[in-house]
């Protein structure tokens, strides 16, 4: 007789399932997005720290033992005559008996891990030496109350679970005895004991989501050490909700198997903890010879009272991808985005990153010396391993400035860029990407640098999750800026491993919304994930009219990993514009934004979300582009139109425009310059472009004599976020604080979706 045994936790290690996962890549890759994070970069990357945490232990451990089943059948192993698991691998005896299927597995390891890691201030100890009746005698004559054994793992090893302060308390009158070792184990929290009953209420009534098949092969229970009855799949769920809280006999589990006969037992999964164990008690321990009527399944009755947990009850923490968080680490899956001329300032970047939240500078239009210089106190301020990032804007015009960047962030040791305005791949991209990236001694290609890029088009979302284009990777190569080695990693990496869907705001949209762009684009990502089997799964975020926690929640719904936002950061007191602006952001409504023409595409009619209460900018700056399209040349112009535009919108000639125009042009693009000389056209398109630095940097100073000419970028989102916190303090922009106001929003939101859940399944 066979019988399959799966370890539980504690059998996890750095390296586990190394040669599965190329082997099962396409069960990786769906395990991977069930979870939110890559399995096996956890497994064979680690930390270690993370790993071993149980809401990560479960579902990997629990896939790693399920992959070396799979392997083993497919290798010609025998269909065994039981199986059993020991605590979390009881799931993958469950699994391998066709309760239910790997995809229904994870999901509730996932939340069993979730829901255990929960518990907080407790311990567990192996007692070795000892039989469980000693162990309890011991407990008695310390007279300590506030400990459970929680696992008979053999005759002469058993677990004991509670409170940490009483497991560190006994530690030396155990270690006093002879002949017997008391190891804490590294665990946080009193599994299998009186101190797990509200996860045990709690996965109960998560468990009632869930239609179990009957079982093919009988499974030994931990908490009865007797077979399940495997047609009644309502024992199912009581059996594992009751093994939470209650004991693991697994000394008995095993004499049970030996009095069915001769048995061999194999030990599927990483390590060979159970087959020591198993060792033991067959040398030890005699035979229990029982009939093989299943053990009745009675309701766990509360051991301590509590109040119920709710299955529907959410977490800020929980919101979004855990590995988005895991990989950048932060507390939530929310991301402040950048604004262009630093109005994302380096305050703001350093107030997020200090609440463990990622914020990016917003570099676009600044000056080179400026962004070095932000990043010098961004750098200076976060020295505790906080994450920050930077923006990189396309820059049609002036690509030279895209590599000075790039080459600026390398120096400095920027690990994560946000792209912004790309419509296709550019070298200094590609750069960024790929540099430092390499291939470890298990094979695995890693990345030293992500990109997060902001798209708004499924066209631009595929080249960004598709490989560099080979062409670019070679030109930098040849080049000297990628080695061998970082170029050989190209098609086993997208260019971004994050790609933030954005609609609405007050970036370059197309106009889109979310909820057609964002399931277009995680349609394609799972195309892309099977066409180039990355070993890491595309995360997909959402940004443009998030503000309030409605529209947060509708985000997460549609399945965003994480959310962005920008508009409603520019009224706060760490951002980079004038008092004038916030003040006039802070008035606004959802219904005082609308499009004009963007200055750095103006050429090609792309359009941007701006303020328009009490501003003409935004009229003004679409008669020049209808002026632009329908004029060939600033001469042609009706005289009273040249008029208007001189003394109302530039407030100075059109040579005067020129004159600066030109000066600027001849050190930073002469090319651009020559070009616009002999093109009229062009020359017109550059003066038209002026007005748009320029009402911008009234903005930015706070100019009160042009103040209807500011150029201020802004999504609805704001307006609704001034709604919603009107009558409370954030009401004045003086008290807003990016940081708060993320953890508000956060918090709000899976404070709000725990009660839509409520109200729907109540």
């Amino acid at each position: 007789m066979t019988s399959y045994v799966f370890p539980g936790q504690g059998s996890q290690k750095l390296g586990m399932g190394s040669t599965l996962f190329d082997e099962f890549r396409q069960l990786e890759l769906k395990a991977s997005a069930i979870l939110g994070y890559s399995v096996e970069q956890l497994c064979l990357q680690g930390p270690i720290s993370q790993l071993n945490q149980t809401q990560y232990t479960q579902p990997c451990l629990f896939f790693v033992n399920a992959l070396h089943y799979l392997k083993y059948l497919k290798e010609g192993g025998q269909q065994p005559q039981y199986l059993a698991g020991h605590s979390l691998g009881e799931y993958n005896a469950l699994f391998a008996a066709g309760a239910f299927d790997l995809e229904t597995g994870l999901r509730l390891v996932q939340k069993r891990g979730e829901l255990m890691s929960q518990a907080k201030n407790g311990a567990m100890a192996a007692v070795i030496g000892m039989d469980a009746q000693q162990v309890r005698q011991t407990l008695e004559q310390l007279s300590v109350t506030t400990l459970d054994v929680a696992n008979f793992n053999s005759p002469t090893q058993t677990v004991i679970s509670g409170i940490a302060e009483d497991i560190n308390k006994v530690a030396e009158d155990f270690r006093c005895i002879t002949n017997v070792k008391y190891v804490i184990l590294p665990v946080s929290a009193a599994f299998h004991s009186r101190y797990m009953q509200n996860a045990a209420e709690a996965f109960s009534q998560f468990l009632k989501g869930f239609a179990f098949s009957s079982l093919k092969i009988p499974v030994i229970a931990n908490v009865t050490a007797r077979p399940y009855d495997g047609s009644n799949t309502t024992a199912i769920s009581n059996l594992l909700s009751q093994q939470i809280c209650s004991q693991v006999n697994w000394n008995d589990s095993v004499r049970y198997l030996m009095g069915k006969g001769e048995s061999q037992f194999i030990e599927i999964g990483p390590g060979k903890v159970l087959n020591k164990l198993i060792e033991q008690i067959r040398k030890d321990q005699t035979p229990l010879i029982i009939d093989n009527t299943p053990a009745p399944v009675i309701a766990a009755e509360p051991v301590m009272a509590a109040e119920p947990t709710s299955a529907k009850s959410f977490s800020a923490l929980h919101l979004g991808a855990d590995s988005f968080k895991l990989d950048y680490g932060l507390k939530y899956a929310y991301v402040a985005g950048s604004m262009y001329k630093g109005i994302a300032s380096a305050n703001m970047v350093i107030a997020m990153g200090k609440a463990k939240l990622l914020g990016f500078l917003g570099t676009g239009g600044m000056k080179i010396e400026q962004v070095q210089s932000d990043l010098n106190q961004i750098q200076g301020a976060l020295t505790n391993g906080e994450s920050y990032g930077v923006n990189l804007l396309s820059n049609l015009d002036q690509p030279e400035m895209e590599e000075q960047l790039v080459a600026l962030y390398i120096r400095q040791g920027v690990k994560i860029l946000e792209a912004s305005a790309f419509m296709q791949m550019t070298p200094a991209l590609v750069w960024f990407r790929l540099k430092g990236a390499k291939r470890l001694a298990n094979g695995q290609v890693v990345a030293a640098h992500s990109i997060i890029a902001k798209v708004s088009r499924p066209e631009v979302a595929q080249q960004f999750m598709s490989p560099a284009p080979l062409a670019l990777v070679n030109a930098l190569k040849q080049k000297g800026l990628l080695s061998e080695q970082e170029a050989a990693c190209q098609p086993y990496l997208p260019v971004s491993t994050d790609i933030c869907v954005e609609a609405d705001s007050g970036g370059h949209t197309d106009k889109g919304t979310i909820f057609a762009l964002l399931p277009a684009i995680q349609y394609l990502r799972e195309r892309l994930m099977s066409q180039f089997h990355y070993t890491k799964a595309i995360r997909i975020g959402a940004a443009g009219g998030i503000g309030t926690p409605q529209a947060a929640v509708a985000a997460f719904m549609l399945g965003a990993e994480f959310i962005l936002t920008g508009s409603i950061n520019q009224c706060t007191v760490e951002a980079g514009t004038s008092d004038e602006v916030k003040a006039l952001l802070q008035s606004a409504n959802v219904q005082d934004t609308t499009y004009a023409p963007s200055g750095d595409m103006f050429e090609l009619g792309a359009q941007i979300q701006v303020l328009k209460k009490g501003l003409f900018f935004p009229a003004r700056a679409n008669k020049l582009y209808d002026l632009y399209r329908q004029y060939d040349a600033i001469e042609a112009l009706n005289p009273k139109i040249r008029e208007q535009i001189e003394n109302k919108y530039f407030k100075r000639s059109f040579a005067q425009v020129w004159q600066e125009t030109a000066t600027y042009y001849r050190q930073a693009n002469p090319d651009e310059l020559a070009k616009a000389e002999k093109n009229p056209k062009a020359k017109m398109a550059l003066i038209f472009r002026w007005y748009f630095v320029h009402t911008a940097r009234l903005a930015l100073q706070g100019s009160r004599d042009q103040k209807v000419d500011y150029q201020v970028h802004c999504g609805p989102a704001l307006g609704a976020f001034n709604q919603w916190v009107q009558g409370t303090e954030l009401e004045n922009w003086q008290n807003r604080r990016v940081d708060l106001i993320g953890e508000l929003l956060m918090q709000q939101t899976a404070s709000l979706l725990s009660n839509r859940f409520e109200q729907l399944f109540n």
